[in-house]
């Protein structure tokens, strides 16, 4: 026998769910940059001889700065910088120092927003003079942190499950499910969608000021920060996502309200209609999250952020539809027809293979290499969701079976013949028939005043029995029994009445009217009797309900296997939700190489006196394949004969073969130079050359022309101390 889910076991799947969120909202910590520093000047860890008059930030993408962006702090903890960050060329920027600066260890701190919506925020030092002990502390400089960021990533989660489950749910009932009797759970789905959304939004506008900025609980209600707020991108966003979701409640009021009361022909205009509508309120609230968040930013934003909206709208169908009909096959009086779930299959189909496409573009978009799937924590957790995604596909390929199976057994109801519906000679539909007749029996007991009412009550008992009896023991399921029962009573009894209603109460309300109709003329007890009676018939009409939904093994396996997609669906959900959070991995990776950089540079000093040099530079000629890390070598960097070695490889380290690699210095000082180098292919990525000639020492510039292809090709060029 299959084994009954019981509500018990539904709440224990929930809570697990809501675990599973929480460890996965948790683990998250603060929202991974999006943006990052792709260099500064002065460098990391340097010592400079002379004052500097400006910090300059370089990042991997723009971003947005305020007052308190950029600080720079002397040794007591004083500020010495002045005046507000300036964008000094592309994604450079840079902050005016105080003159007369002294000795000692400088702070640099800093805390932007990324062009994709998220904080980001780091400190490092450089020295004047020689370094020095330091007051400052910038261990606590974390951006979208503790209460408000995990109150934020909470709201980002909410969001996107009331995205889902409205336009989802909202889409089931246009597309697959049409009939007026059941959908009522439905709208309650998808109200309680609409609900979530607006609520998320509003809380994440509230957010955004402190979450962006200082982080502080007491900042959430500021005025003024929400006023800021309103002038970003992400301000409008949100803005325009709370207009839209005016527009689609009235599509929602639209849906669920003036659609049952019309005419088969107005409804098919009216459907037509919905669907226009809801398609574009849908794209524009999936617009209000691709406008503001990855697709905007990167390579192509022009082609990600509508493919970006598509993927959006393909989840809502797959995971909202599929929300609503675990709910149409748990919460609706009625039986969900086949037909309903062959035609959310199909949707459902669509829309994974919509995914699919959408899918590969933003991976190779956000990645951009192979080794990017496990050397980054973007691509680890993208692994997690394609492996979530699979496992989802395979369960649905499940529920595909249950659905061809409950579509082939729901031809004929029991007891009927395929051509005139009438009850055939089959023990079953003579059982459901007698069953019927019994039913019946307590209706007229009840109408008659003088008729005693006590075996009235005991046989309007037993009759339900039986018509419950048969229900369940049919041949075929619990469908044939359903429709017999709902039909065979020519005296309108509470069953008939009971199975007509929509949601399961009005037929019990009617057969109550019934008994105290019948009961008025009589005794106060005569009418006491027969509400007990109709209490009866209504709790073995509700039994007889759940018996008929468990009675179809066909019909609860499937329930069982949607159950098994939604729980998968929400722990998928919480891991998106956790994805757009964290820092692509193809900004990790390019980060990584110019941190490398940086530190070979604040290095190459103590290289110098030890003699040697090691000069690291990235470069992007522009082209397909065209970005890299190039490395020069220069052994012993003295006046007289060198060896120069010239490494490239890949961003994700990996020796790099290019066409052609050409060196020059050049020393401006003294106006020598250029003095070309052409080195010698050795080995993949490795370039070399013997007796390379410096005829004086002083401050020489290494140029590096690379080339990637016949025309692609770029210059970068590093300073050195040689001699």
């Amino acid at each position: 026998m299959t084994p009954t889910i019981t509500p018990r076991r539904t709440r224990a799947l929930v809570l697990l769910f809501l675990a599973v969120i929480g460890v996965l909202l948790a683990g998250a910590g603060p929202a991974s940059a999006h943006a990052a520093l792709t260099g500064s000047d002065p460098a990391q860890g340097v010592v400079v001889d002379k004052a500097p008059t400006q910090v300059t930030l370089s990042f991997s993408e723009k971003v947005a700065t305020s007052d308190d962006s950029l600080r720079v702090l002397d040794p007591k903890g004083k500020r010495v910088d002045t005046g507000k960050p300036a964008n000094i060329s592309g994604t450079s920027y840079a902050v005016q120092l105080k003159s007369g600066l002294p000795d000692g260890t400088y702070t640099v701190s800093w805390q932007v927003v990324s062009a994709d919506s998220h904080p980001v925020a780091g400190a490092f030092t450089f020295s004047i003079g020689a370094p020095s002990l330091t007051t400052v502390s910038v261990s606590g400089d974390t951006a979208g942190g503790g209460v408000v960021g995990w109150l934020y990533g909470f709201g980002r989660y909410m969001s996107y499950a009331g995205f889902i489950v409205m336009v989802g749910g909202g889409a089931f009932v246009l597309a697959c499910w049409r009939r007026g009797s059941g959908v009522r759970a439905v709208q309650r789905l998808v109200v309680s969608g609409w609900v979530a959304l607006t609520s998320a939004t509003l809380l994440l506008l509230l957010l955004r000021g402190s979450y962006t900025g200082s982080g502080k609980v007491g900042d959430v209600f500021d005025l003024s920060l929400l006023g800021q707020v309103l002038q970003t991108k992400t301000g409008a966003a949100l803005v325009s996502r709370l207009l839209l979701l005016a527009a689609a409640a009235l599509f929602i009021a639209v849906l669920f309200g003036a659609y049952d009361k019309r005419e088969d022909d107005e409804k098919k205009d009216l459907t037509f209609g919905l669907a226009i509508g809801g398609t574009v309120v849908s794209a524009g609230l999936a617009a209000s999250w691709a406008m503001a968040e990855h697709a905007s930013t990167g390579l192509q934003p022009g082609i990600a952020m509508p493919v970006d909206v598509v993927h959006l709208l393909a989840v809502a169908a797959w995971l909202g539809g599929l929300t609503a009909l675990l709910v149409a096959l748990y919460r609706s009086p009625a039986p969900v027809e086949a037909s309903a779930v062959r035609r959310f299959s199909t949707v459902a189909f669509g829309s994974v293979l919509a995914l699919v496409a959408t899918g590969v573009y933003q991976s190779w978009r956000q990645l951009g290499s192979w080794s990017a799937f496990t050397d980054t924590t973007y691509g680890q957790l993208l692994l997690a969701k394609i492996g979530l995604v699979a496992l989802l596909v395979g369960i649905a390929s499940i529920s595909r079976r249950w659905t061809a199976r409950l579509a082939g057994g729901a031809a004929v109801r029991p007891g009927e013949t395929e051509e005139s519906g009438e009850t055939a000679d089959d023990p079953a539909g003579r059982e459901v028939a007698s069953a019927q007749e019994e039913a019946s029996e307590p209706e007229e007991a009840a109408e008659g005043a003088p008729r005693r009412k006590e075996p009235a009550a005991a046989r309007a008992g037993a009759g339900s029995a039986k018509t419950a009896s048969g229900a369940a023991g049919s041949a075929s399921g619990a469908e044939g029994a359903h429709g017999s029962a709902a039909s065979g009573d020519s005296e309108g009894s509470g069953d008939s009445a009971a199975l007509d209603d929509s949601e399961g109460s009005g037929g019990l309300r009617a057969a109550g009217d019934v008994e105290a109709d019948g009961g008025s003329s009589g005794s106060p007890a005569d009418s006491r009797r027969a509400a007990q009676l109709a209490r009866q018939r209504a709790a073995v009409d509700s039994a007889r309900q759940k018996r008929e939904r468990d009675a179809d093994p066909d019909r609860f396996g499937l329930r069982r296997s949607v159950l098994a997609e939604a729980g998968v669906a929400v722990v998928l959900l919480a891991v998106t939700t956790v994805l757009t959070q964290t820092e692509p991995g193809r900004t990790e990776q390019e980060a990584k190489a110019a941190t490398s950089s940086s530190s070979s540079s604040s290095s190459s000093s103590a290289d110098s006196s030890s003699g040697a040099v090691t000069l690291t530079m990235p470069f992007d000629t522009g082209g397909t394949d065209g970005k890299g890390v190039v490395s020069v070598d220069l052994d012993p960097a003295r006046v007289g004969g060198n060896e120069m070695h010239v490494y490239v490889t890949r961003t994700n380290g990996r020796g790099f073969d290019i066409p052609e690699v050409k060196v020059a210095l050049t020393l401006e000082a003294k106006k020598i130079g250029p003095l070309p180098v052409t080195p010698d292919h050795v080995a993949t990525g490795h370039w070399a050359a013997d007796d390379v000639q410096i005829p004086m020492a002083g401050d020489w510039k290494v140029a590096v022309t690379v080339r990637t292809s016949d025309i692609d090709q770029v210059t970068v060029s590093k300073n050195a101390q040689i001699g």
